[in-house]
C-alpha cells in the first residue's frame, strides 16, 4: 500500500510538471515586477511555506514553483530562457547588481535575490522556504533577470514599505537626489529617508524627466555610509578637535555625534548629515572645537568663582558632603557593570553569532544534531524543547532566562540517549569473551540455568555507576572488572554440570545422521551400478548374436 501511494504521488507530480512545462512556457511576457517578486518570496518565508516537489500553489512549492506561481514564464529552465531572450545576467562571484527580485541559479536549483546580500529559496522537504545571506547554504553560480519580470531602469520603486530610487538599472545608496524640488537622502541600503511626493511617476519611460546633473552633484553621507570620503571627513573632524575615534571610513554613531558638534559650532543646520556644509568643513574658516568651547569655559569659570565665593562663608559644611558622597556613589558604581554584563538572549528568527554559540552548546550536550548554522529556526526550537524536557523545565521551545541560564551552567543535563549509548559501548568493551559465549549457550537450556545469567546484570549496574561518575579512581574500575571475572567463572562452573547430558544427546543425534547418510549413499551407488551392468550385458549379447549369424552365412555359402 505504501508503494502504491509513492507511485501515485510520483505520477501526479510528473503530470503537474508536464502541464506546467506545456502551458507555463507559453507565457513569456513580463507579468510581475522585481520588487513584487521579492515581496512574494519574503511572504512565503514568513508564512512558513512547505517544500513540495512540483508544487506551485500557496503554502506548498518547490524552488521554481515559488517563482512561477507569481510571474509565470519558463518553468523548467529559467536561466536559459533569460539568456536566449537577451536578458541581463552574470556570475555571482563578480558581484550582484543592486536590483530587487533577480533570479539566482546553480545546477538543479533556483532562488530569488531580495536585496542587501540576502536571498530566498525553497530548499527542500527538510527545510521549506529559507531566507538567508548569499554565500551560505547555497553556492550560487549566476544571477539573471527573469524573462517574465520587469525591472526598473530609472525612477522610484517601492519595496517592503520603503522607497528606493533607480538610476541606470540600479538603486542608489549613500547619496541624495533633488527630485521635483525636494531633496531625498538614501542610506547604505538604498532606503529613502522620506516618502516621495509622487511615487506614481513612471520614470522607466524615456520621455520622463530625470533629475538634472546639477541638482544631484552633491553626495551626502550619514550614519551607515562607508568609503574613502568618510575617512576624509573623520580626518578633518579630528584636525578640528571634534572627533577622537578611529579613521576607519565608517560613518557610525561617534562620527555622527562629532559632525553634529561641528555643525552646531559652524552655525549650520544640525542634522548629522554631511552634505553641502562640507564646504565649510574643509574651508580655512572652519571652527575648531577649542575655540567653540572657549566661551563656554569662560562662562563656567565665572559660575565657579561665584560658587567658591558663596562657599567661603561655610568652610565646615564643605567637608561633610565630600565625606558622605563616596559612600553614596559606591553602590551605584558596583551595580551598573553587573546589569550591563548580562548577555543578549537570542530569539526565534535571529541570524547572529549569538545563535551560533547557542547551537554549539546544544550540540555539545547532544540536542543539536547538525553543525551550527547561525539561524534560529524550527530545528533550534525543537532542540530547546528537548533540552527543557530532559532538564525538568517547562517545554515551550522559547529560550527564556531560566533555560538560557541553565544551558550555560555546569548543571545542564546532557542528552540521556547519548549517555546510554556510551554505557553500552563501555560494557561491550570491558565484558570478558567467555561470559558472552556462556550466555548464548545457556539461553537454549531449560529454566534451571537462569541463575548464571543474573551475574552480567550486576556487572552492568556497576559499570553504569562508574561511567556516570567520571571522577572515580581507577581502583573502582579494577574492582568492577574483578567482580565480572568471578561472575563469569561461576557461570562456567554451573553450566559444566549440564554439559555431559547435552553433549551425549547431541552425539547420538550426530551418529544417527551419519548412519542415515551412509545407507542413502549405498542405495544410490547400488542403483547406479545395476544400470551400468545392464547396459554392458546388452552390448555383449548383441555382439555374440551377430557373430553367430555371420558364421552360418559363411558355412551356407561354402556348401
Amino acid at each position: 500500500m505504501h508503494r502504491i501511494k509513492k507511485l501515485t504521488a510520483v505520477i501526479l507530480s510528473t503530470l503537474t510538471v508536464s502541464s506546467v512545462c506545456v502551458f507555463g512556457g507559453m507565457n513569456a511576457s513580463a507579468s510581475g515586477t522585481g520588487a513584487g517578486l521579492a515581496e512574494h518570496c519574503l511572504n512565503a518565508y514568513y508564512e512558513g511555506w512547505s517544500y513540495v516537489w512540483g508544487g506551485t500553489s500557496e503554502g506548498a512549492v518547490d524552488c521554481s514553483g515559488l517563482i512561477w506561481m507569481y510571474c509565470g514564464g519558463d518553468r523548467m529552465s529559467m536561466l536559459s530562457d533569460a539568456q536566449s531572450n537577451g536578458r541581463d545576467w552574470g556570475y555571482v562571484d563578480d558581484g550582484i547588481p543592486r536590483v530587487h527580485g533577480l533570479g539566482l541559479a546553480r545546477p538543479g536549483h533556483v532562488g530569488v535575490y531580495i536585496a542587501d546580500g540576502m536571498e530566498v529559496d525553497a530548499r527542500g522537504s527538510d527545510y521549506g522556504v529559507c531566507y538567508q545571506e548569499i554565500g551560505g547554504w547555497n553556492n550560487w553560480d549566476c544571477w539573471f533577470k527573469l524573462t517574465a519580470v520587469s525591472y526598473p531602469e530609472n525612477g522610484w520603486e517601492e519595496f517592503n514599505g520603503d522607497y528606493y530610487y533607480y538610476e541606470d538599472g540600479e538603486y542608489i545608496v549613500n547619496t541624495s537626489r533633488t527630485i521635483d524640488g525636494t531633496t531625498y537622502y538614501f542610506d547604505s541600503k538604498g532606503r529613502s529617508g522620506d516618502t516621495p511626493s509622487d511615487a506614481s511617476v513612471d520614470y522607466n519611460d524615456a520621455s520622463s524627466d530625470k533629475p538634472s546633473s546639477s541638482s544631484s552633484a552633491t553626495s551626502f553621507y550619514r550614519r551607515g555610509s562607508n568609503g574613502s570620503e568618510v575617512e576624509k571627513i573623520q580626518e578633518r573632524l579630528k584636525e578640528l578637535g571634534f572627533y577622537n575615534g578611529d579613521i576607519d571610513g565608517s560613518f557610525g554613531a561617534v562620527t555622527e555625534q562629532a559632525y553634529r558638534a561641528f555643525q552646531e559650532a559652524a552655525g549650520v543646520a544640525v542634522d548629522g548629515i554631511s552634505g553641502t556644509d562640507r564646504e565649510v568643513l574643509y574651508s580655512d574658516d572652519a571652527p575648531h572645537a577649542n575655540s567653540a568651547e572657549s566661551n563656554d569655559d569662560a562662562a563656567v569659570g565665572a559660575e565657579d568663582e561665584q560658587e567658591a565665593a558663596a562657599e567661603e562663608t561655610e568652610p565646615e559644611e564643605e567637608t561633610k558632603p565630600e565625606e558622605t558622597q563616596p559612600e553614596e556613589t559606591k553602590p551605584e558604581e558596583e551595580t551598573e557593570p553587573e546589569e550591563e554584563a548580562k548577555p543578549a538572549i537570542p530569539a526565534e528568527g535571529d541570524f547572529t553569532t549569538e545563535v551560533i554559540d547557542l547551537q554549539q552548546k546544544l550540540f555539545d550536550l547532544g540536542y543539536f544534531g547538525i553543525e551550527p548554522t547561525g539561524f534560529y529556526g524550527d530545528y533550534t526550537v525543537d532542540a530547546i524543547k528537548s533540552f527543557q524536557l530532559c532538564n525538568s523545565l517547562e517545554v515551550t521551545g522559547v529560550l527564556d532566562e531560566e533555560t538560557f541560564a541553565l544551558l550555560n551552567s555546569e548543571d545542564a543535563i546532557a542528552n540521556p540517549i547519548l549517555a546510554d549509548s556510551f554505557v553500552e559501548e563501555t560494557v561491550a568493551a570491558e565484558e570478558p569473551a567467555p561470559v558472552e559465549e556462556e550466555e548464548v549457550y545457556v539461553e537454549e537450556e531449560d529454566d534451571s540455568v537462569a541463575e548464571p545469567v543474573a551475574a552480567p546484570a550486576t556487572v552492568d549496574s556497576a559499570l553504569v555507576t562508574v561511567n556516570n561518575t567520571p571522577t572515580q579512581s581507577s581502583a573502582a574500575s579494577s574492582n568492577s572488572a574483578a567482580q565480572t571475572n568471578k561472575a563469569a567463572n561461576k557461570a562456567l562452573q554451573n553450566a559444566a554440570s549440564i554439559l555431559p547430558g547435552t553433549q551425549q544427546q547431541a552425539q547420538v543425534k550426530r551418529t544417527a545422521n551419519i548412519w542415515l547418510w551412509l545407507v542413502l549413499t549405498v542405495i544410490i551407488i547400488s542403483a547406479v551400478s545395476l544400470i551400468f551392468l545392464r547396459k554392458a550385458s546388452t552390448k555383449k549379447t548383441g555382439k555374440s548374436g551377430k557373430s553367430k549369424a555371420d558364421t552360418r552365412a559363411q558355412l551356407n555359402g561354402r556348401w
